[in-house]
């Protein structure tokens, strides 16, 4: 195992879940679930230098002020689960240049336990196989092992048995971020009290779900329009009664020219999947001139990669 040599920066990418089911709540308060998740150019950068301890800071054009500096902060709970892995002496500062909205249902977090892996194992010269980190990033949460792979996936089990899906070209999303951020938690209780209250109506959740074949195939074909029939979230419901304003949201971007809006993840945010770049950039000035905080990003990208000079 090498010394800890010069500063590695790294970046990692956000997460859209073009397709997700939920299954029903376990005895152990969890749910399995089938999603179909693409990686997009919205991205975290990680700066990782050698330290006797382990320090975060974050900066960017988002909001940091509310985010923990401390041990419960995910890149400290991945720099220290890898440091103890390997037994590693030695600790790191993190500097992270957040870009992804926090709690928005974008993986912001997994995205800067992944950059982080990525960076210390470099960083402390470990040269550990992908498997390896991927084992590690499992522990972590659900998401983060995704953030690591990127491109375009299927998520069963916890969300972190990760199989590659094919996609083909390249899928153009005008996202609106929210300036609040929703519990994932909270947004799975308010599933199942959705789901219990209108348990008549609702076709009842399986065990084990499974993402549509339509999804795969219109990845697999490069097909906005085919995807857009296709894209479908069980929390967007729950996201919706939580943060009611989210359905206008969602209509005045169908209005304006997307093929179809989805809340991504556990919301707040909404990702429109628009038919080419120039359908985006319009829909992105509608929306921005209805004063909504607005970025346009493509996928799929690339997962967690050291940036070289």
């Amino acid at each position: 195992m090498g010394a800890a040599g010069k500063p590695v920066l790294v970046k990692a990418p956000g997460k859209l879940n073009v397709f997700m089911r939920v299954g029903q709540l376990q005895e152990d308060g969890y749910h399995d679930v089938a999603t179909a998740y693409q990686a997009v150019s919205l991205c975290e950068e990680v700066k990782a230098s050698p330290a006797s301890d382990f320090s975060v800071s974050f900066e960017g054009p988002i909001d940091v002020n509310g985010l923990e500096l401390d041990g419960s902060n995910i890149a400290i709970k991945a720099a220290r689960l890898l440091a103890r892995t390997v037994d590693y002496r030695g600790g790191v500062r993190l500097e992270i240049t957040k870009r992804v909205p926090i709690a928005g249902g974008m993986g912001g977090g997994s995205a800067d336990a992944a950059a982080t892996l990525v960076a210390c194992d470099a960083l402390w010269g470990l040269g550990l196989s992908r498997e390896d980190l991927h084992a590690i990033a499992a522990r972590l949460g659900a998401d983060v092992p995704f953030a690591l792979m990127g491109g375009t996936a299927v998520g069963t089990g916890r969300g972190d048995e990760l199989s590659p899906a094919l996609a083909k070209g390249s899928f153009h999303w005008v996202l609106v971020l929210a300036d609040y951020g929703l519990s994932t938690p909270r947004v799975y209780r308010e599933l199942d009290q959705h789901r219990e209250r209108n348990a008549a109506d609702l076709s009842p959740a399986v065990v084990a779900p499974q993402v549509d074949a339509d999804v795969l195939q219109a990845l697999r074909a490069g097909d906005p329009h085919m995807l857009a029939e296709s894209l479908h979230n069980d929390l967007q419901a729950a996201s919706l009664h939580l943060a009611p304003a989210l359905a206008g949201v969602l209509e005045l971007g169908e209005r304006n020219g997307a093929l179809a809006g989805i809340v991504s993840g556990s919301g707040p945010t909404i990702a429109f999947l628009a038919a080419d770049l120039d359908s985006a950039i319009s829909l992105q000035i509608a929306l921005s001139a209805a004063r909504l905080n607005v970025t346009r990003v493509t996928g799929p990208v690339q997962g967690a990669r050291v940036l070289h000079d």
